[in-house]
């Protein structure tokens, strides 16, 4: 086998590793983006119901506020009474009295609502507090075993570099350029073997001549109809 071809097969085996290895970074990548993006998510609920709970509990100090007016209104009302000498002005103190009291009950229900309205946000927001507990732990920890595994593959990758640097640099520029080019194109698969007249590549039979000239042929041929270079395994 030429030795260019030799060549071309390494950096082809190196390449195919290279690729295995940035595939798997990048779904550690992704898994990390879905850890964190899970996080986020609950914590979004959790400052949702926060916010909620502090426009309740608002809510809630007016209406208060209202209630203790209202119960002003009646005591003062009523303490006016035994000092009425007319009936005119009797009955209309007692109207008086009568609305701040069905005021108070009406506030009195609203108060009660918000009161339950608080209590199950409060329940709601306990609930996602300790999911969000539990998923922020389960994600350090997760997080500490991506990075260790990513290290790994960090490490490797930048071997693989340093190993590809020194394969291409024993390729002619014009036959790099080839190389790359058909890497790109092909899906990461830019030399193959020739095999019963057939490349492996596309799986289209070759011309017989060419078939023929791979075993004695000095320089590296091409795939007529995908354009891959070819290399012949040694036979038996």
């Amino acid at each position: 086998m030429p030795e260019q071809l030799q060549v071309l097969k390494a950096l082809q085996a190196l390449d195919r590793e290279r690729r295995e290895l940035l595939l798997q970074r990048q779904q550690l990548d992704e898994e990390q983006g879905r850890l964190q993006g899970d996080v986020d998510r609950v914590q979004a609920m959790v400052d949702s119901l926060a916010t909620a709970i502090e426009a309740c509990q608002e809510v809630r100090r007016e209406l208060l506020g209202k209630l203790e007016h209202e119960r002003g209104l009646a005591a003062r009302a009523e303490g006016r009474l035994p000092q009425i000498k007319t009936q005119r002005e009797y009955l209309a103190v007692l109207k008086e009295v009568d609305a701040a009291k069905k005021q108070i009950k009406e506030l009195g229900d609203l108060v009660a609502a918000k009161d339950r309205e608080l209590e199950g946000l409060t329940a709601d927001k306990s609930e996602k507090d300790a999911e969000l507990a539990t998923l922020s732990e389960q994600t350090l920890t997760r997080r500490d075993e991506l990075a260790a595994t990513a290290a790994g593959l960090d490490a490797g990758l930048a071997d693989h570099g340093r190993q590809r640097t020194d394969l291409t640099e024993r390729l002619p520029a014009a036959l790099r350029k080839r190389y790359d080019m058909l890497l790109e194109r092909r899906n990461g698969l830019a030399v193959v073997e020739a095999r019963d007249g057939a490349c492996l590549g596309c799986h289209m039979h070759l011309p017989p001549q060419l078939f023929n000239r791979l075993y004695v042929a000095k320089e590296v041929q091409s795939c007529p109809h995908c354009s891959r270079l070819l290399y012949l395994e040694p036979q038996a």
